[in-house]
């Protein structure tokens, strides 16, 4: 059994909108980092990314399953916004190995410090993403 003809259109066109919303995630992480020098040991703009970046995603992904079923136009906001810019807008490889560098540079409780933080943080921010996203429509089923 073969795939059918459209199935290699669309997959080219998923990868297109993947590969443009991580050029853009890419720019910004990287104009982030250069904008934040670390602070007292701490990478900030890593921790920040990654933060921001939960919040965002907590908060698209809510959004897009409140509008409902998938629809190809759905799946094309996930694949650009979602997967393409912020997944590589945040960036946990660079948190693993500024972790490893701290805590291999001796500075253990900053190390540890930083990766803890930053994991919380990125949770309550996702959580906070879900919740600000499912605002309107507790609204709207109290209002009914």
């Amino acid at each position: 059994m073969t795939a059918p003809a459209s199935y290699g259109r669309d997959l080219a066109y998923a990868s297109v909108l993947v590969v443009v919303g991580g050029i853009a995630g890419t720019l910004c992480r990287y104009g982030t980092a250069q904008a934040l020098p670390t602070f007292h040991g701490w990478p900030v703009a890593t921790m920040l990314v990654n933060v921001v970046g939960a919040f965002a995603l907590g908060l698209l992904i809510e959004r897009l399953a409140a509008i409902g079923p998938g629809s190809a136009r759905l799946r094309h906001v996930r694949l650009l916004a979602g997967t393409g810019f912020l997944g590589s807008f945040t960036t946990y490889s660079s948190l693993a190995v500024e972790t490893e560098r701290l805590i291999g540079d001796g500075a253990y409780g900053t190390g540890v410090g930083y990766l803890v933080a930053t994991l919380a943080l990125g949770l309550v921010a996702c959580l906070g993403g879900v919740a600000v996203a499912s605002r309107p429509r507790r609204y709207a089923r109290a209002a009914r």
